[in-house]
């Protein structure tokens, strides 16, 4: 693996255990794809450092169980927003 590919995967990786970031936020954040992020995260992170992809792990699972809640309120927000005008 290149190192800048490592840097990449750590980065994220570090990224998404302190914020809290989802696979797309980190996207954005770092300029790649969701593909991307998802690969380093499931594949690349495991190879490099176990500890840290466990963290992550964790926090992409608790993402995945809160996104029916967020993507709610998105609608709400929508609707919301689109009687004010």
């Amino acid at each position: 693996m290149n190192a800048y590919i490592e840097n990449r995967v750590m980065d994220i990786a570090g990224y998404i255990i302190e914020t809290g970031a989802t696979v797309r936020t980190a996207a954005k954040e770092f300029g790649v794809s969701k593909s991307t992020v998802h690969k380093d995260m499931t594949d690349r992170l495991r190879r490099l450092d176990r500890g840290k992809a466990k963290d992550v792990a964790a926090v992409l699972e608790t993402n995945k169980e809160e996104r029916h809640i967020r993507g709610g309120y998105a609608t709400y927000l929508k609707y919301r927003n689109a009687d004010k005008a």
